[in-house]
């Protein structure tokens, strides 16, 4: 018998057999206020989620000079710089998230785009790792975040199987687990293809999630029934705020009903024996012609 894949983060299995682990994405949608990411990591635990996340970027390393300098009209100035810079929290902010995480039941964690970040996130002790789907194919950031004892979650959109192979290469198959996702903002159904879910886990023998952009939470509940055992979604407290990833969020009455859905369809998969229960032994007895 084939054992089943799980990773342990924290005192957590995840995997096979195992609850779904629901991850709210907070990002950017904080919108560079400190106060707002505290509520949204108190409306993720208020919907039942397991762990929050954000971002963190070294602006300058992440980004070029030229990018930063292009026009963009934003609140907090007329260029991307402006606009980079001001929707990036310091060190102590994320660490504050991290208290405040820890107090609500959470697990907070942050995907750093480069090495520098990454200092900053593993100085929280965080009990698990996230790749963006933009950095797997950076391999000298993938290298950064193996070696720390620490599970690491990648995200696969906008990517082909070669560079996902070589993604899992660089990194190994020990605590790792890989997220299918498409990366546009918000994803079309269409374009969602959850049947890619089970075969990346028969692919690489990891355990696999789903990380959607899609609009309300069908999809992401159907990714269950596939065998995605993370889901990470998006949060926002109003998908009408201003910010580039609001309008791909679920809210927070949603991510409740989406954790709700979940914990339905976990109950409803079963273990695949075909039985009769008892109570339909009396439906039969009541239904079923004899002779």
């Amino acid at each position: 018998m084939t054992p089943l894949r799980t990773v342990a983060i924290g005192g957590r299995l995840v995997g096979e057999g195992q609850p779904v682990f629901v991850v709210a994405e907070a990002g950017i949608n904080h919108n560079g206020d400190v106060e707002l990411a505290k509520r949204l990591i108190d409306a993720a635990a208020a919907a039942g989620a397991d762990a929050v996340k954000g971002q963190k970027r070294t602006v300058d390393v992440v980004y070029s000079a030229q990018e930063l300098a292009r026009p963009r009209d934003n609140p907090f100035g007329p260029t991307n710089g402006h606009l980079k810079r001001g929707l990036e929290l310091s060190a102590q902010a994320h660490r504050e998230l991290d208290d405040h995480a820890r107090r609500a039941g959470l697990r907070w964690t942050a995907s750093a785009w480069d090495e520098r970040s990454l200092d900053d996130v593993l100085a929280l002790a965080p009990e698990f790792l996230k790749i963006a789907s933009a950095s797997l194919t950076d391999d000298a950031l993938l290298r950064a975040h193996r070696g720390h004892g620490i599970p690491i979650v990648l995200s696969t959109g906008m990517s082909t199987l070669a560079e996902i192979d070589h993604a899992v290469e660089i990194l190994g198959t020990s605590d790792l687990v890989l997220l299918h996702c498409t990366s546009t903002y918000p994803s079309r159904p269409e374009e969602l293809n959850l049947r890619a879910i089970p075969m990346l886990a028969a692919r690489y023998q990891v355990p696999v999630g789903y990380s959607g952009h899609e609009a309300g939470i069908a999809a992401s509940t159907a990714a269950v029934a596939l065998g995605a055992c993370v889901v990470e979604r998006h949060l926002t407290l109003d998908r009408g705020t201003w910010g580039s990833d609001h309008a791909a969020s679920i809210e927070p009455a949603e991510l409740a009903a989406l954790v709700a859905a979940i914990r339905t369809v976990e109950a409803a998969l079963g273990d695949g024996v075909k039985r009769v229960y008892e109570s339909e032994i009396p439906v039969r007895e009541k239904l079923r012609r004899v002779g």
